[in-house]
Parts: structure tokens; sequence; C-alpha cells
């Protein structure tokens, strides 16, 4: 009888031994799953296009162009005060208090401050297609100019052998 329950306790070592090691498999499966994904971020990280510093800035909201004068008044009544936090919510205070007759100014100046951007944009995109339609036309010539030229190199050697 011993020996029967010998057998069997091997068996069931050999199943936790062989859980352990699918175990183990598993461990370095998520492992590699986890370095993929970090290697995704990287990539995202790497593909995305670099901004213009020629590409006119976006135009402040009414809320922004408000905080500009809000924060001159301000400073002059705090001057003690440097946080800009603190600047910032005082600011949105008063502008929820103000209104629609008051904050109307502001938002006058936002939308004509937004025109001028759109044409500012409208010029920036005709720039940058005229840009790329001329970079294409280019790489277009240097590409046909490469083919050409070996075209005739290799005939003028093929020539040359013949003459051998």
């Amino acid at each position: 009888m011993k020996g029967g329950k010998g057998k069997g306790a091997t068996k069931k070592e050999t199943r936790e031994v062989l859980k352990l090691a699918d175990d183990r498999k598993v461990g370095k499966r998520k492992a590699a799953i986890k370095a993929d994904k970090s290697s995704k971020r990287q990539a995202k990280k790497e593909k995305k296009a670099e901004k213009d510093p020629n590409k006119p800035k976006r135009p402040p909201s009414a809320f922004f162009v408000f905080l500009e004068e809000f924060r001159k008044q301000y400073k002059q009544e705090h001057p003690n005060v440097k946080a800009v936090s603190v600047v910032g919510k005082a600011g949105g205070e008063k502008w929820k208090s103000l209104s629609d007759a008051e904050k109307a100014p502001y938002e006058a100046k936002a939308a004509k401050r937004k025109s001028e951007y759109e044409k500012q944009m409208s010029a920036y995109n005709k720039k940058q297609e005229s840009a790329t339609d001329d970079g294409d036309e280019e790489s277009d010539r240097s590409k046909s100019e490469v083919n050409n030229e070996d075209e005739e190199e290799s005939g003028e050697e093929e020539e040359d052998e013949d003459e051998d």
C-alpha cells in the first residue's frame, strides 16, 4: 500500500511542478506583452509630427481677452500677490459675475482676433499646399533624371562590350 501512495504523491508533485512551469510561461508572455505596449507608446510619440513654428497661433477666447486686462488691474490692486493661480481664480470669479452686456466688448475683440487668425491660416495653408506641390515635382524630376542617367550609362557600357 505504501508503494501506491508513493506513486500517487509523485503524480501530484509532477502536476504541481507542471502548473508552476505553466505559470512561469504565462508570466513571460505577460512580460512580453507589457514590453510591446511600451514600445507602441514610444512609437506613437515618435510618429507625432513636429509643430511648425511658422503656423499662426490660435486666437484667445473672450475670457482670455478679459484676463489680459484683469491681470493688469489685479496686480495694481494687489502688488504682493505673485501666485498665478490666485489671479486666475479671481479672474474666473469676476468673469462669471459679469453680465452679457459687460462681456460684449471682450467677445467683440475675440471675434476680431479670430477673423484675423482665419485670414492668416488661409494664407498659411496656401503656402503649405504650394510648398508640397513644388516638393513633389522636384522629387519626380530627380527620379526621372536619375533613371535617365542610369539608362544612358548602361547603354554606353553595352556598346563598349559589343565593340570588344
